[in-house]
């Protein structure tokens, strides 16, 4: 089987459609969300191909498959990731500066900022006495470096 398209993802179809049907997922590392074309193997042993005609990254949730008894979807594994918490903007804006002068990708939940781990921007949250946790955490999307040049 070859998917070229995205259905949809799964946080938008309702809960009694999705309990209808028997449930295969595809569990990615959160680098392979960007990648179009690709084999993966379902948890239950079928191996199907990846070749997306839209230019778009996959999503956790998102559903690759679906008929009127069955459905595959996108899954990740957990990261190794810092989750910081700053408490005030003054925080926030200081950290976000410091990695962003790193170009360093970040991703945000609610009140959170999102890194993959790296021991020296944790040696850094420390210095600059960021509360921090290093937690195993999945992510929907994947990290993505904004390109950029100093000129």
């Amino acid at each position: 089987m070859i998917i070229e398209e995205i259905i949809a993802n799964i946080e938008h179809l309702d809960r009694e459609e999705i309990g209808k049907r028997h449930i295969e997922k595809v569990y990615l590392e959160s680098a392979d969300l960007v990648k179009r074309i690709q084999r993966v193997t379902t948890d239950h042993g079928n191996e199907i191909g990846i070749r997306l005609k839209q230019q778009r990254d996959l999503v956790a949730g998102d559903v690759l498959y679906m008929d009127d008894k069955n459905m595959i979807i996108v899954d990740v594994h957990s990261d190794d990731l810092l989750v910081i918490r700053p408490r005030s903007l003054q925080e926030m804006g200081n950290i976000a500066h410091q990695l962003g002068n790193r170009h360093l990708p970040a991703q945000f939940e609610r009140d959170e900022m999102l890194v993959q781990y790296d021991y020296l921007v944790e040696e850094l949250l420390v210095q600059l006495h960021i509360p921090h946790a290093r937690e195993e955490r999945k992510v929907k999307q994947a990290f993505r470096h904004i390109g950029h040049s100093h000129g």
